[in-house]
Parts: structure tokens; sequence; C-alpha cells
């Protein structure tokens, strides 16, 4: 299921918060949506650590997205 609406996840940049372990099974991922905070359930084709920063590119469901390692342009420029 992939939703482009309004409360959509995709597009959202997040952090993990519990590992991700790629195709050994999901992890946690905490987004910032509809005007607080919401966890959802995190799936990557790769290991991600806790706190890896990532970015929604798809939904499974309701709870479930896949994500893809990101890493912020703006905050890579402020480290210059």
């Amino acid at each position: 299921m992939t939703s482009l609406g309004e409360d959509s996840p995709i597009g959202l940049a997040g952090r993990i918060t519990t590992a991700t372990r790629g195709a050994d099974g999901p992890g946690e991922v905490e987004l910032r949506i509809r005007g607080g905070t919401e966890t959802f359930i995190a799936r990557s084709a790769e290991p991600l650590d806790k706190g890896q920063p990532v970015i929604v590119v798809q939904t499974l469901g309701p709870r479930t997205v896949i994500v893809l390692p990101w890493a912020d342009p703006v905050e890579n420029l402020l480290e210059l």
C-alpha cells in the first residue's frame, strides 16, 4: 500500500529507535507526523543501527514503513 496523502509518512525523515536487522527482521523508527511524534515498524534491506537517520520510501500498511539510510544535506553543510 503506497499512499501520498496528507497523513502519509512517505518522504519523512526520522531516526531508528530499535535497530533493524535487514532481511532478518524489522526494527522501529520515530517520525514527526500529524502534529506529533509516532513510532512505526521499520523494514530495511540492510541492518540499520539505533540512532541512524532514515527516510521513508514506502508503506506496507498503516504502521509499517520501508526506510533507507539518510544523510541530511543541511546538517552536512553545518559541519563544514
